[in-house]
């Protein structure tokens, strides 16, 4: 879990203190959670290889073109998937915002519940590559590459927009990212507290210190329980 660093907190509670008279309360809420998920087991040589070899029954087609090609077989299930459930897939270049490409899409519906698009853009990436030694047997080995990933862009119920990225290249490393915020403002309608949200800022607020209550759970150690739930309800 990542905090964004960098705030000046001296200046902060100056201001603070000086509209003191003025202020209903404040709150401090995690803005992004950026978790890192992935299969531990393959990220050696040997893992991999066990893996694999559970899997398709041996190491014969454990060479790079079968990676390659399993790779593609991702995109093209994915693709399928997507046209099947009309949700749009997006390629998109390094330098495009696409996390506010994303929000325009999202459903009007506000009680829709699932993916609502799939960005796709290559990242630099770690990735198996494999050599064929002279006894045949594979060697195995990771190296940098450019490859494809996808953002799936989810609406969830009690998290609101979570991005689920996953690298197309086996073993499939994913990053699950949320906004603290957008937990607040939801677990916040659902108490009846009214408010107004213009992006990670709340405008308008009918109960400040319910809402301070509610971003200071976020910081509790309840929260590993429901980032769990949250990652295996879409992973």
């Amino acid at each position: 879990m990542f905090l964004e660093e960098g705030c000046a907190m001296p200046l902060a509670d100056s201001f603070s203190a000086h509209y003191a008279e003025l202020l209903d309360g404040n709150y401090d809420c995690v803005d992004r959670i950026v978790l890192n998920g992935y299969f531990r087991f393959a990220q050696s040589p040997g893992g991999f290889r066990m893996w694999w070899r559970a899997w398709m029954g041996c190491d014969d087609k454990l060479d790079k073109t079968h990676l390659l090609r399993l790779a593609g077989r991702f995109s093209r299930r994915l693709r399928a998937w997507a046209k099947s459930r009309n949700v749009p897939v997006i390629d998109c270049r390094a330098d495009d915002l696409k996390h506010a490409m994303a929000e325009q899409l999202i459903p009007q519906d506000p009680q829709f519940s699932g993916v609502f698009c799939v960005m796709v853009c290559r990242a630099k990436m770690s990735v198996w590559d494999v050599q064929m030694r002279y006894n045949g047997t594979p060697r195995l080995w990771r190296h940098d590459a450019f490859v494809k990933h996808y953002s799936f862009h989810i609406m969830d119920r009690e998290w609101g927009h979570v991005t689920i990225k996953v690298c197309g290249h086996a073993p499939f490393t994913v990053q699950v990212i949320l906004n603290g915020h957008e937990y607040v403002a939801r677990q916040a309608a659902a108490r009846r507290i009214r408010l107004r949200q213009e992006g990670n800022c709340f405008t308008e607020i009918s109960h400040a210190r319910a809402l301070a209550r509610i971003a200071d759970a976020l910081c509790s150690a309840s929260t590993i329980g429901r980032l769990r739930q949250v990652c295996e309800r879409w992973i």
